[in-house]
C-alpha cells in the first residue's frame, strides 16, 4: 500500500510528476468523499488542494484570521457589479471547514425535477438513500436540541409559530459540540464532523496522497482523454506561484473544486462543452433582515443554525420560492455585508447585542426562463473571475415577497425596529409599515444580496446539446474526465447543499471506480 500523506506548499521544493489511477482535484465535499471510496477501493488517488492544510490549531475563533486563510479571495468574492458577495471556502475540506454544519438530504421534488426536466434517472429518493444514511451515521448527523437554540435562532422559531409557518430544528454535522458559535472560522475542537477531520483523514491513513496549496492550472488532453494535469506549488503565505511544478498522469481525473472553481479550469484547459462551461450556475441569492429587539440576543453565540422554514418553498407556477434561516452575526462578516459606511454603521454597532439577522435563500433554477449567473476567465485574474448574474423579475418578485416575510416574522418574535440591507435602508417600526418595502429600489447594488451556496455551471444532463456532463458525471465529449461536486446540479436545491454533494459523490465512486479499470 502507498503511504498517505498531505504535503503542504513549504514542504515541496522542485517538481514533481506522479502517477497514478485517479487525481481528484479539489477536498470539499464532492472531492473528499469521493476519494475516501477510491482509496477504499484499493485505487491509487492523488488530491490537489488549491488552498492550504490548516487544523484546529489555528483555529483561534478570529475572523481575521480564518478569512485571510479559509476563504476564497480573503472572503471578498463577488459577482462583476458587487451585487452579490460569494463565501466560498479555499483549504483542505472546502467549504466544509467553515460553513455552519447544516445538513439535508436532497428534497424529493427537486429530485424529480431533475428526472422530468434534465432526463437524470440515475439519481432518486431511493437510489440517493443508502448513501444518506451512511453519511449520516459517518458524520454524526442529528437534529440539534431545542435546549441549545441560540436566541438569534430562537427569533425565527417563535415568530414562525406565532404566524403558523413551518418550521423545524435544523440537522447539524458535530460530534460533542461546544455549542461556541463560531463555525464559520474552523472549528477549534474538531467538533464539526468536516472533511478536513473525517473523510481525508481516514484516506490519507488508506493511502490517499494529498498536495495542498497546489493549484491545478490545466488538464492536458489529446482527443477523447485526460493526460496530465499541470500544477503550481502555491507559497502558503502569499499564495503566489514558488516555481515549483507538479504534473500528475492519471488514469482519469474527476474535477472537484467546486462551481466557479470547476468551471474555470475547464476553461483554462480549452474545455468549453460549446460554451456551455459556466452557463446556469446557481447561488441560492440570500436576502437579509435585521431586527432590533429590546432585549439581548447575542447573535454571535450558539449554534450558527439550527432553525429553519420551508413555509414558502413552493409558491406556485411561475414563482420562485425561498427558504428561510438565520446567519451568526460576528463583527467582520456583518460589516462586509452591511450596505452603510462610517457613523451609520457605527450606528448599527451601538445596538449590537441586541440584533437579530434572518435570511431568505431563493431557490433558483427551476423557472425555465432563468439563466443564472455566467462563469467566465479574466485576462489578467489567477483565480479571479468573471461572475455575472441574471437578475430575472421573478428573483425580484421573490425578494419583495421575502423581505415582507422576514420582517413579519422578526415582528411577531418581538422586534422593535426592522430595516432591510438597501442602500438606502428601509427602517420599520411595526408591522403597519411593511408597505414601504414596496417603494424601495430593487436592482442590482440598490440592495444588498449574499450567496454561500454556489451550484451548477458544469451541469449534467441526458442531452449534450444543453448539459456539461452526462447523468453519470462524465464530460460528455470525454473518456476519463469527471466532474464531480456541486457544479454539476441542474439547478439549486431550496436547502443547504453540502449532504447532497457528499451523497452524490459517494453514489458516483463506484462507477468511477469501475470506470478506472
Amino acid at each position: 500500500m502507498i503511504d498517505g500523506a498531505i504535503l503542504t506548499g513549504d514542504e515541496l521544493k522542485s517538481d514533481v510528476v506522479v502517477d497514478c489511477d485517479v487525481c481528484v482535484i479539489g477536498s470539499g465535499s464532492g472531492g473528499a468523499w469521493l476519494a475516501h471510496e477510491l482509496v477504499k477501493q484499493g485505487k491509487r488517488v492523488v488530491m490537489l488542494e488549491e488552498g492550504g492544510h490548516h487544523t484546529r490549531r489555528e483555529f483561534d475563533m478570529t475572523e481575521a484570521r480564518a478569512f485571510s486563510t479559509l476563504y476564497q479571495e480573503l472572503g471578498n468574492r463577488a459577482t462583476d457589479d458587487l451585487a452579490i458577495t460569494i463565501l466560498q471556502g479555499r483549504s483542505v475540506g472546502g467549504g466544509t471547514t467553515v460553513n455552519w454544519t447544516t445538513s439535508f438530504r436532497t428534497p424529493d421534488r427537486i429530485l424529480n425535477h431533475w428526472r422530468d426536466v434534465h432526463g437524470i434517472d440515475t439519481l432518486s429518493p431511493e437510489i440517493l438513500a443508502p448513501h444518506f444514511e451512511a453519511i449520516e451515521k459517518r458524520l454524526h448527523i442529528a437534529a440539534w436540541p431545542e435546549a441549545m437554540m441560540n436566541a438569534n435562532n430562537r427569533v425565527l422559531w417563535d415568530g414562525c409559530g406565532a404566524l403558523g409557518y413551518e418550521r423545524q430544528m435544523l440537522r447539524r454535522n458535530v460530534n460533542a459540540c461546544l455549542n461556541l458559535g463560531t463555525c464559520g472560522m474552523g472549528c477549534p475542537v474538531d467538533a464539526k464532523q468536516s472533511m478536513l477531520v473525517t473523510m481525508i483523514p481516514d484516506a490519507v491513513e488508506a493511502g490517499l496522497q494529498v498536495y495542498a496549496n497546489t493549484s491545478a492550472r490545466s488538464l492536458r488532453w489529446t482527443g477523447r482523454r485526460v493526460e496530465a494535469v499541470v500544477a503550481e506549488v502555491l507559497n502558503p503565505v502569499t499564495n503566489r506561484p514558488t516555481g515549483v511544478a507538479v504534473t500528475v498522469k492519471p488514469k482519469l481525473v474527476c474535477v472537484s473544486g467546486g462551481a466557479i472553481n470547476s468551471p474555470a479550469l475547464l476553461l483554462r484547459s480549452g474545455l468549453e462543452a460549446q460554451g456551455r462551461v459556466g452557463e446556469r450556475t446557481w447561488v441560492h441569492p440570500a436576502l437579509i433582515s435585521l431586527g432590533r429587539f429590546e432585549r439581548q440576543i447575542k447573535a454571535y453565540e450558539g449554534a450558527p443554525q439550527s432553525v429553519s422554514s420551508h413555509h414558502f418553498f413552493d409558491r406556485g407556477p411561475g414563482k420562485m420560492g425561498f427558504f428561510i434561516e438565520v446567519p451568526p452575526i460576528h463583527p467582520m462578516l456583518t460589516a462586509v455585508v452591511l450596505p452603510t459606511n462610517g457613523p451609520d454603521t457605527q450606528e448599527q454597532f451601538r445596538h449590537y447585542l441586541n440584533l437579530n439577522a434572518t435570511l431568505a435563500l431563493m431557490v433558483d433554477g427551476l423557472l425555465p426562463e432563468e439563466q443564472g449567473a455566467t462563469v467566465r476567465l479574466r485576462s489578467n485574474g489567477y483565480s479571479r473571475f468573471s461572475i455575472n448574474y441574471h437578475f430575472s423579475e421573478a428573483l425580484w418578485e421573490a425578494c419583495k415577497t421575502a423581505q415582507r416575510e422576514l420582517a413579519r416574522i422578526q415582528f411577531a418574535a418581538g422586534a422593535i425596529e426592522v430595516q432591510t440591507f438597501h442602500q438606502r435602508p428601509v427602517v420599520m417600526k411595526s408591522v403597519d409599515e411593511l408597505y414601504r418595502i414596496d417603494d424601495a429600489m430593487w436592482e442590482p447594488t440598490r440592495v444588498k444580496l449574499t450567496t454561500a451556496h454556489q451550484l451548477g455551471g458544469c451541469s449534467m444532463g441526458r442531452d449534450a446539446a444543453t448539459s456539461v456532463v452526462d447523468p453519470t458525471l462524465r464530460f460528455h465529449t470525454m473518456d476519463n474526465l469527471f466532474v464531480v461536486d456541486g457544479s454539476v446540479l441542474p439547478t439549486s436545491l431550496g436547502v443547504n447543499p453540502q449532504e447532497t454533494i457528499f451523497a452524490i459523490a459517494r453514489w458516483a465512486a463506484k462507477h468511477i471506480g469501475q470506470a478506472v479499470s
